[in-house]
């Protein structure tokens, strides 16, 4: 039997497509075609297929195009 070694994350870490949305101030729709385009490497799917992020990578991502710009 194989186990699965990946933690499971941390609930308070983990925000929604809308609140990520919110984050980046864009529409819904546009996180999740950047997530499909792998744009977002720390998005994941929930066993009832909705996606989910990464409240620290999700800052980070923020904090590296501030430095970007």
């Amino acid at each position: 039997m194989s186990q699965n070694t990946n933690p499971l994350p941390d609930p308070a870490d983990i925000m929604t497509i809308g609140e990520g949305a919110a984050q980046f101030r864009v529409d819904v729709k546009t996180v999740a075609r950047w997530s499909q385009s792998g744009r977002f490497v720390e998005a994941f799917r929930t066993p009832g297929g909705h996606r989910r992020y990464s409240r620290t990578y999700v800052q980070a991502f923020l904090t590296a195009q501030g430095a970007q710009r």
